[in-house]
C-alpha cells in the first residue's frame, strides 16, 4: 500500500523519534518564515527541530533523500553542483517546513508544484512511530498517497523527518522580461512553458527559462503584444496568500487584497491583507475531520493550527 512502519532503521530519525516520544503537544520548528500560517501554536507546546542533512543524491535519477530539518539554500548549492534544483521555495526556510506549508514557489510553472517534488516521505506518527510514505520512484507505489496528503497540512498529522524530491535541471538561460503595457493573461498564453507570469495590475514579469535560441523566440513572441524590457528579478510579494478562481484573478480590483502580485495560471495571489474566510464544503470539512482523528486522535501534532490559511 506504499506505507510502512518497518523500514526506518536509520538512527538519526529512530533518536528524532525517539525525542518527540508518544505523549504530550510537539511543534517542529523550521526557518519561521510562516510560523504563523494557519493560527497561532498552542501554549505549552514542546518546540523541536528536524535532524539536517542530505542523506543520497542521485543526479541520474534526478532524486534526493534529505533530512526535514536541511534548509532549502544549502539543498539547493548542493544540488547545484550537479547543475540541478527542486520546485521549492527559496525563502529562507527548511525542507520538512517547505513540505508543511505546500506553498509553491512563483517559479511553479516551470518547475512543478511542491506537491509533485515529493516521492517519499517518512515522518513520526502522533504515537511517536516512524512511518514511511510513497517510494523513489512512482511507478513502485500504490495504495494511499501519503506524501500529497501530508504537503501543506501544517505538520498537524505528523511530523516529517525526512524526504525525497524529484529534481530537475537548471536551464542554461535564465531571463526576467517586465512590460507595463502588456496583457498578463495574453503574456501567458503567448509563450509555450514561462516559468512565472506574475502581474500587480499596472505591470506584468515573465520568467523564460530554457535554452538561449529558446528564450530569445519565446521573448519574440512578447514583443509581439506589447513592450517589454530586461528586468534584474521578480517584484517584492507581499506576505499574505489568496486562492482565486481565473475569473477572478481578472477582476482583482474587485477584492480588498491591497497591494497584490497574482501569479497568473496559478491562481495563487500574493497580497497584503489577508483573504476573508471562506466558505467550507461539508463534505470537505467532514474529510479533513476524519483525517485528523485518524492520525492524531489525542490532538498532540501541531495544535492551534488549521490548514488552509492564508
Amino acid at each position: 500500500m506504499g506505507l510502512s512502519t518497518l523500514a526506518v532503521t536509520d538512527p538519526v530519525l529512530t533518536a528524532f523519534a525517539e525525542e518527540i516520544g508518544p505523549e504530550g503537544p510537539v511543534a517542529v520548528e523550521g526557518g519561521r518564515t510562516r510560523w504563523q500560517l494557519g493560527g497561532e501554536l498552542a501554549p505549552g507546546t514542546r518546540l523541536m527541530h528536524a535532524p539536517e542533512g542530505v542523506v543520497e543524491y542521485a543526479p541520474a535519477e534526478m532524486t534526493v533523500r534529505v533530512r526535514a530539518g536541511t534548509t532549502v539554500a544549502d539543498l539547493h548549492a548542493e544540488l547545484a553542483v550537479a547543475g540541478q534544483r527542486t520546485g521549492l521555495p527559496e525563502r529562507g526556510g527548511t525542507v520538512g517546513g517547505a513540505v508543511a506549508v505546500g506553498e509553491n514557489s512563483i517559479h511553479v510553472l516551470g518547475r512543478s508544484s511542491v506537491r509533485n517534488a515529493v516521492l517519499q516521505i517518512r515522518y513520526v506518527a502522533a504515537d511517536g512511530r516512524l512511518v514511511t510514505g510513497g517510494g523513489p520512484t512512482v511507478k513502485n507505489v500504490t495504495g494511499f498517497n501519503l506524501p500529497k496528503l501530508m504537503v501543506g497540512s501544517l505538520g498537524t498529522l505528523g511530523w516529517i523527518a525526512e524526504v525525497i524530491l524529484r529534481t530537475n535541471p537548471i536551464p542554461e538561460t535564465t531571463r526576467w522580461l517586465v512590460s507595463a503595457d502588456a496583457d498578463p493573461f495574453a503574456a501567458r498564453d503567448a509563450v509555450l512553458r514561462p516559468s512565472a507570469v506574475l502581474w500587480d495590475g499596472t505591470r506584468t514579469w515573465v520568467e523564460l527559462e530554457g535554452h538561449r535560441a529558446e528564450v530569445d523566440h519565446e521573448q519574440a513572441a512578447l514583443e509581439q503584444l506589447a513592450t517589454f524590457e530586461a528586468s534584474s528579478g521578480p517584484p517584492p510579494l507581499p506576505p499574505r496568500r489568496w486562492s482565486l478562481t481565473p475569473a477572478q484573478l481578472r477582476s482583482l480590483g474587485d477584492h480588498d487584497t491591497g497591494a497584490f502580485v497574482a501569479s497568473i495560471g496559478v491562481g495563487l495571489v500574493h497580497a497584503s491583507r489577508p483573504q476573508p474566510p471562506r466558505p467550507v464544503d461539508p463534505g470537505a470539512a467532514e474529510i479533513a475531520r476524519r483525517m485528523k482523528e485518524l492520525f492524531d486522535p489525542t490532538g498532540r501534532c501541531n495544535p492551534g493550527r488549521q490548514p488552509g490559511g492564508g
